[in-house]
This record gives C-alpha cells, sequence and structure tokens, in this order.
C-alpha cells in the first residue's frame, strides 16, 4: 500500500508521516549548524555549544547532544560553573538516554571518576535525590517501589562503570557515594515499604478468602455423594470435571500469593531488597492472586451451570458474564502495575549502547 493510499484510508497515517518529516528536517539543520560552528574559533565553539549542551541535556533532547558531540567531539569535556561534565549533568537529570552516550567515549572511566566544586563524582551525583527529581517521583502513580527500583538502577549501572577508588572517594561532606545514597533516599525507602506493607496486607487477606472458600467448596462436594460407592454425584458431568480442577488450581494459586505477600511483610526492607527481591515477590504474588481469583470464579460458575443452566444457554451466557466481572475488575485495577513492574524488572533496560559511532 503507498502513502498517498494508505493517507486516504487512514487519516492518521498522513499526521505521523508529516511529524516524521519535520524531525528529519530538524535533524538535518541542526547538523548543518553544528558543522558551521564547529569551524569557528574555540571561544565562539564554547559559547555557543555549552549552554546548548546543558539545555539539550537537561530536556532529554538527545539528537541534539548527539550532533553537537560529532561535529566537535572535544565538547564532550566542556564542563559548566561547578566543574559538572555532561555525562555527570545528565546523571543529575536522569536522562539515560544522554547517558547513553558514555559507552561510545574512550574515556568513560575518566569521566565518572572527575570531580565538581564539591569533589562529587558521577558516582556521588548518581546516589544523590534531587528535589526536581523527588517531585516527578512522587507524582508516579505506580507506586513508591518503582521509582527505588528506579534509583537503584541508576546507581548500579554508574558503579558499573566506577573503579573501586571512586566508589570509597568522600566529597568536602566527607560521604561516600553509598553513604550520599542512603542519606538522600530515607524517605523514599520509607515510603516504599509502607506503600508495600500496605498492597501485601490488602492482597493476604484477598488470597486468604479465596484459600479459605475454595477448600471449603472441595470438601463439601456439590450435589453430594453416592451412598453405595462415595463418589460424588455428579462426577460424570464435564462441568463437574472443570470445577475440580480450577478449584484445585484456585486452591493453589491462592495459598502461593499468600505466601508471597507474608514474604514480604517480613523482608528487611533494606535498599539492596528494593532492586529485585522484593519486586519479584510481588509479581509472583499479584500475577498469582489474579490466576486464583479467576480459576474461582470459573470453579464457582461451574457448580452454577450444573444446579441451575444445564441445557440453558442463557443462564450459562450470564453465569460468564457475572463472573468475569471480578476479574476483570482487578486486572484493570492492577495490569498496569503489574507490567510497568516487570519491565522496570526482567525487561532490558535503558542504559545499553545506543550505536556504534564512536564520539570521543
Amino acid at each position: 500500500m503507498s502513502w498517498e493510499v494508505a493517507e486516504n484510508v487512514v487519516p492518521h497515517i498522513k499526521r505521523i508521516r508529516e511529524i516524521k518529516e519535520k524531525q528529519h528536517r530538524a535533524i538535518e539543520l541542526v547538523k548543518f549548524l553544528c558543522k558551521e560552528v564547529a569551524k569557528s574559533p574555540l571561544s565562539r565553539v564554547q559559547r555557543i555549544f555549552k549552554p546548548v549542551l546543558r539545555r539539550a541535556t537537561y530536556v532529554g533532547i538527545p539528537e541534539i547532544v548527539e550532533e553537537i558531540l560529532l561535529s566537535y567531539p572535544f565538547a564532550v569535556a566542556f564542563t559548566d560553573q561547578d566543574d559538572v561534565n555532561i555525562f555527570q549533568y545528565a546523571i543529575q537529570c536522569r536522562r539515560e538516554r544522554v547517558f547513553n552516550f558514555i559507552y561510545q567515549t574512550n574515556a568513560r572511566l575518566q569521566f565518572i571518576a572527575s570531580t565538581d566544586s564539591s569533589q562529587n563524582n558521577g558516582l556521588h551525583l548518581a546516589a544523590r535525590l534531587q528535589n526536581e527529581q523527588q517531585i516527578i517521583l512522587r507524582a508516579n502513580a505506580a507506586g513508591p517501589i518503582l521509582q527505588l527500583q528506579r534509583e537503584l538502577q541508576w546507581f548500579k549501572e554508574v558503579e558499573k562503570l566506577a573503579e573501586p577508588g571512586v566508589k570509597e572517594k568522600r566529597n568536602t561532606d566527607g560521604m561516600t557515594p553509598a553513604e550520599v545514597f542512603s542519606e538522600t533516599h530515607q524517605g523514599l525507602v520509607k515510603d516504599g515499604e509502607k506503600w508495600m506493607k500496605d498492597t501485601a496486607t490488602s492482597c493476604t487477606i484477598v488470597g486468604a478468602l479465596i484459600a479459605t472458600m475454595v477448600f471449603a467448596a472441595a470438601i463439601t462436594v456439590p450435589g453430594g455423594n453416592n451412598s453405595g460407592n462415595g463418589l460424588p454425584v455428579l462426577s460424570n458431568q464435564k462441568a463437574f470435571v472443570i470445577f475440580g480442577i480450577f478449584d484445585a488450581l484456585a486452591l493453589f494459586s491462592s495459598i502461593t500469593s499468600v505466601l508471597m505477600f507474608l514474604l514480604i511483610l517480613t523482608s528487611r526492607y533494606a535498599e539492596e531488597e528494593f532492586l529485585h527481591t522484593l519486586p519479584n515477590r510481588l509479581v509472583i504474588g499479584l500475577i498469582t492472586l489474579f490466576v486464583s481469583i479467576l480459576s474461582m470464579m470459573v470453579a464457582f460458575g461451574a457448580i452454577l451451570y450444573l444446579v441451575f443452566g444445564v441445557n440453558k444457554p442463557g443462564v450459562l451466557i450470564a453465569i460468564a458474564a457475572l463472573a468475569s466481572i471480578p476479574a476483570t475488575l482487578f486486572g484493570v485495577l492492577q495490569f498496569p502495575l503489574l507490567v510497568e513492574m516487570m519491565q522496570s524488572t526482567y525487561g532490558r533496560g535503558v542504559f545499553g549502547k545506543q550505536s556504534d559511532r564512536i564520539l570521543y
């Protein structure tokens, strides 16, 4: 399908194409201007590139940063009035796409080890929680645990690039990067602990309630037993087999969910646990809780069909519609959190190398 035909069928395609063309023309313009500025004397290059680099990093526009560094590679060593280089400033602003350019430099260890006017190296800056970051993080509806996990990922990523001496370096306040992280993230750790405990407590109650109900349904066989052989009266019905399978699945998954949330409640809530341990337990707990709710609804629907809806399609449709409501509500309310948690914990991350081009 050609662009012209596609634009007539789907009007939004035309808008997307126009946006792409504008972006391409803007990048070409930036590339041309950077090449022209790079031909100027050093004083003029610094006067133009320094504020642009800082602003592009602050806003998070890696295309401008990349074009400046490609046109004038020595711009990577520019520092501001506090002796903060471009990569350290990207760490401060939490701009991972700009920070990723450090993997394309030959002196990345040097950029992390260099210190500002307060003797803070790159790892100190990664450990610090700025006021602006705090406002942005607390506005995130995904929960403090995701926020703290993100901060830990930043600190660990920069730590990989730091030499042992950098990790133990003290700033003018006499603090190492690890001490700075603990000091500035105390409030976020407390918020994460409270959020985790509240979530785990609520989900534990739901899981325990489901386990109690499905266990009672399993030992109280619907329809009763035959007096002769003791087998359930309805055991030859397909719906009864479905009830047995999903009732057992609901029991096992709900117990697993309760155990996961109990592990969360009894955790030490150390900073490192917010990186993998607690998110793993929360993901497993939410998934098994959703499975238990869904299985319980299927088991309950199967029994209702046996009792009231045999050979009555209308009753079966009504049961299926009503049974899907609780599972749907749980999925709508918790699915965004679960997806974001899984992406943050098991995803590829955002710190990978972005290009094979060498900038410096």
